[in-house]
């Protein structure tokens, strides 16, 4: 059966139903991305398996050392086929308007859709012109604040303490920028957020307080928009960026300004999915992130290692951004 959904701002129609996404309002436009669960290209559009090349591998690696993906380049095509170390393969093309994806047997349409709305959604984003970043994103008051950093930071962990004191999460992970005429907005994404157990210890007091992602993943699902903590399905303005950094001797949480050449580096090293980008995809990158930091503030936010408040942490940016916004 199939079904049409709303996620970072585009509409996807997918062969079969998608776990953790709203489903597209029924006078929804045409489909932007045709997804085919459980399927691989047809012979005919994918071509010998040997006119595929490889384009990426990962610097993690499997238990055995192999690397976590691998990316290959169908020639005939120009379709990339995503492999990743447990069977899981998706292939899209070069465009970003379909995906076809293919599990093994000890694999579950869950584990698909957490792969789906993750790495491969990004590399779908960049294909598609979308400039995104490695960071979640909240509102507060009217306004987007995206918090950026590498894996382990906290993005996930900041936007869930957010959202246990009021605010609507816009994304989790992968925030796509909007360029709009005089402004970037953020793309909702969808309806929940991703946390690691000792994550949902600090705020829900056990790590069992939320539910698995699939069976075979340690990870927990936060869901949004039901009760208690919210979805916010409107792309707001971005007013303001804030990168996590762990700072190890003074005490924290506290926020410094960042000067907007480190900031434009900050955001370059922290944008998502760049792996195999061409210069014109890279190009395009740069003229943005170079204009969003002529546009957003860019905040430094330190926290003290092993000593995190989560409430201290969201009232201090709060704060800030409260005086941001009033010297405007």
């Amino acid at each position: 059966m199939s079904s049409t959904y709303s996620v970072f701002g585009l509409t996807l129609g997918s062969s079969g139903a998608i776990p953790g996404l709203n489903s597209a309002p029924l006078n929804a436009r045409t489909p932007d991305i045709q997804l085919h669960f459980g399927l691989a290209p047809g012979n005919s559009l994918l071509g010998p398996a040997s006119s595929e090349s490889l384009v990426y591998e990962s610097t993690y690696t499997d238990s055995s050392g192999s690397p976590a993906l691998r990316i290959w380049r169908d020639g005939v095509t120009g379709l990339f086929h995503l492999v990743y170390f447990d069977g899981m393969q998706f292939w899209m093309d070069q465009n970003g308007t379909e995906v076809w994806a293919l599990w093994p047997d000890q694999s579950s349409l869950e584990d698909a859709a957490t792969y789906l709305l993750g790495p491969v959604f990004g590399l779908l984003l960049r294909f598609r012109g979308i400039t995104c970043l490695h960071a979640s994103a909240v509102i507060i008051g009217d306004s987007t604040v995206a918090f950026v950093g590498p894996e382990g930071a906290g993005k996930s962990t900041t936007a869930a303490a957010f959202a246990r004191s009021g605010c609507a999460v816009v994304s989790d992970d992968v925030v796509a920028l909007i360029e709009c005429e005089d402004e970037f907005r953020v793309a909702p994404a969808y309806p929940h957020i991703c946390l690691w157990p000792d994550s949902v210890e600090i705020l829900y007091g056990s790590s069992d307080a939320l539910p698995r992602l699939s069976p075979n993943w340690d990870k927990r699902r936060l869901a949004l928009g039901n009760t208690g903590e919210q979805f916010e399905e409107v792309a707001r303005p971005l007013r303001a960026i804030y990168m996590l950094d762990d700072h190890r001797s003074d005490p924290g949480p506290y926020v410094k300004s960042l000067p907007v050449q480190a900031a434009f580096f900050s955001l370059v090293a922290n944008s998502y999915a760049t792996n195999i980008l061409d210069s014109k995809m890279r190009a395009n990158e740069f003229k943005t992130l170079s204009k969003l930091v002529s546009q957003v503030p860019i905040r430094k936010l330190f926290t003290s290692k092993g000593d995190l408040s989560l409430d201290g942490l969201c009232q201090v940016v709060r704060q800030d951004f409260s005086e941001m916004r009033s010297r405007k």
